[in-house]
């Protein structure tokens, strides 16, 4: 099982994700300001839905690679850091407009849950980014790797709808903090590519 110095580490990063508003918080904010909580709330269940299938797509994946190799698993963890490195990287680059990211068009709410599922399901950035973080806090010699993903996976996805969840009901309060103030956008793309460098980092210190 999970040690309890990995856990920790890994709860205090998600709720560095929690608190910096990423593109689930973004995509909730459009859709709660643009249509209400209802609708928000929808497309919070959705993100997690999504997340959760992506979730059991690196449990099947990454538990069929070691089992193989021991060695491949290694290099898909520094294959993946060095992605988080790149995610980084270019997030603390990237200008984004926050107008942009805000406007939303009124909908459902069983609509807002259908297209927050497929929006994050086909999101090869997200599935990429499951594929990179996970294996960062998964060690062999604690048991079952496939055991493991699971509770790293559901945590994530947990701790994202909570933080989706009171954007959602806080909707118009944070959309009009957001429109007043473009520079959040700017802040928020530096802190989350300074935590995302850091976990790139964080696994070839800690194995040498």
């Amino acid at each position: 099982m999970i040690d309890r110095t990995t856990l920790l580490t890994y709860l205090i990063v998600l709720a560095g994700f929690v608190v910096i508003p990423g593109p689930a918080v973004l995509l909730t904010l459009a859709r709660a300001s643009g249509a209400g909580v209802r609708t928000g709330l929808a497309t919070c269940l959705g993100i997690a839905i999504g997340d959760l299938i992506h979730t059991a797509a690196v449990v099947i994946g990454l538990s069929a690679v070691v089992m193989t190799s021991a060695l491949l698993f290694t290099i898909i963890k520094y294959a993946g850091a060095a992605y988080l490195v790149y995610l980084g990287i270019r997030a603390m680059l990237e200008r984004s407009s926050a107008a942009a990211l805000i406007a939303s068009a009124v909908i459902e709410a069983r609509v807002a849950l259908r297209q927050a599922i497929l929006i994050e399901v086909l999101n090869p950035k997200s599935a990429m980014f499951f594929l990179a973080f996970l294996p960062q806090f998964v060690h062999p010699e604690n048991g079952a790797v496939s055991l493991q993903l699971v509770v790293l996976g559901v945590l994530f996805v947990l701790m994202g709808l909570m933080s989706t969840t009171m954007v959602a009901v806080c909707a118009g309060r944070l959309s009009g903090l957001l429109r007043r103030h473009p520079a959040v956008m700017r802040w928020q793309g530096k802190a989350i590519g300074t935590i995302y460098c850091a976990l790139g980092l964080r696994l070839a210190l800690q194995e040498r």
